[in-house]
């Protein structure tokens, strides 16, 4: 079939399904039933204007009349898949927020005790995944503070899944504890 006959045939079917005769669409598009007919027989082609208006008169595409067939897809869904791809996008975008925000979002409580050995305040920090303790200061506020000492060691750890590691330690020989607390402070 030649590209003539292929878009006469699709002109005659856009015509019956608009319950339209030759002469009917001729007189709508100001041509002949002439012009019409010859279309339809695929004898000859309506000029660019006339394809233009045909195309806007049934709301087909020009490339369906120039193909003779309707394409899949629907000429008012043409952003319809840019517009589903950003929607989904903005939606990952969204829920990758709230995601790490909740999950990085630390809560602060303040750490205070006033003697049962040790004055201490400082911060607690923690969220569902990690938390951390920051001592600004401590006091010895017991009995015999300035008592020397042979061997006093802090050690810090991290604990990771139920595992504990020893990331740091500091310690010192003959040193009483209020002088020991005053030095691993300013280190």
């Amino acid at each position: 079939m030649t590209e003539q006959e292929k878009l006469g045939n699709f002109i005659k079917e856009i015509r019956q399904k608009n319950n339209l005769t030759q002469k009917e669409l001729a007189d709508k598009l100001g041509i002949t039933y002439q012009a019409v007919s010859k279309w339809e027989r695929g004898l000859n082609m309506p000029d660019k204007i006339i394809i233009k208006q045909i195309a806007k008169e049934f709301n087909v595409s020009i490339e369906d009349i120039f193909n003779g067939e309707y394409q899949q897809e629907v000429k008012n869904n043409k952003y319809l898949k840019p517009i589903i791809i950003l929607v989904l996008l903005l939606m990952i975008i969204i829920i990758t927020i709230i995601v790490t925000t909740k999950e990085n979002d630390f809560k602060f409580k303040t750490i205070t005790t006033s003697c049962d050995n040790f004055t201490l305040s400082g911060s607690l920090s923690y969220n569902k995944s990690k938390s951390a303790i920051y001592i600004s200061n401590i006091e010895y506020c017991g009995q015999d503070s300035k008592l020397t000492y042979s061997e006093i060691e802090c050690i810090l750890y991290e604990k990771n899944n139920n595992i504990e590691k020893q990331i740091s330690s500091y310690h010192k020989n003959n040193i009483n504890l209020e002088s020991f607390l005053k030095t691993v402070f300013t280190c």
